[in-house]
């Protein structure tokens, strides 16, 4: 049921942008992977057939397909893209520790690209199911290279909501969006995630009054 919410949610929200948004295109597609983004803890947690505890159903998080994300916030066609689009490839096909360590290859040869280490974070979060100390750090010498770019504040919120931190996830995601000019070609994507996340919290009472319980439909 909690999968049919979502996706009739995502439906309802593609055609509202359709038709009343006049988003087209990369826009459009933006927002919704934002929306996708957001609903990311009902995908990682939402899942009761799956065996073992909650706890540790919470802890282990799959990788996310952030390749259209990361490239509109990073660019396309640049160094650091091709190694992280390689890094992708791998981890598509559930080697995330061959996805570490063409990145960490990047890095040896571009030690100050602050998009490769926001995808070492990534990919050390995919690896290991969680944030760890490692993934923390790489976003902090990625946030260091580039203290006026949201994107690092932007996946490392990902990374905290997709290991149970919703609302430091959040935090980073409306520092991230603080960080973006209006007008930005991500912007959108940047504020559907902030409303996609912090919707449920919004709506924690009246669906505890329901009989619906909130910490099962999102981190």
């Amino acid at each position: 049921m909690g999968w049919l919410i979502l996706g009739g949610l995502v439906a309802l929200t593609a055609a509202g942008l359709w038709w009343l948004g006049h988003l087209r295109g990369a826009q459009a597609q933006l927002v919704l992977a934002a929306l996708m983004i957001g609903g990311a803890g009902y995908a990682l947690q939402g899942r009761p057939s799956l065996a073992g505890s909650p706890r540790e159903a919470g802890r282990r998080a799959a990788p996310l397909p952030l390749t259209e994300p990361r490239q509109a916030m990073l660019g396309r066609f640049n160094s650091s893209d091709r190694w992280l689009t390689i890094a992708d490839s791998f981890a598509s096909r559930g080697k995330t520790e061959d996805a570490v360590g063409v990145i960490r290859s990047g890095l040896r040869m571009d030690p100050d690209d602050f998009g490769l280490w926001t995808g070492l974070g990534n990919a050390l979060v995919d690896h290991a199911g969680m944030l760890t100390p490692a993934a923390t750090l790489a976003y902090a010498r990625a946030r260091e290279l580039g203290p006026r770019h949201p994107a690092p504040l932007f996946f490392e919120g990902l990374a905290l909501a997709r290991s149970g931190k919703r609302e430091e996830g959040l935090e980073l995601w409306r520092r991230a969006l603080a960080l973006t000019p209006p007008g930005t070609s991500y912007r959108p994507m940047i504020e559907g995630g902030v409303a996609a996340l912090s919707a449920p919290a919004d709506r924690r009472d009246r669906q505890g009054n329901a009989g619906v319980q909130p910490s099962t439909m999102v981190p």
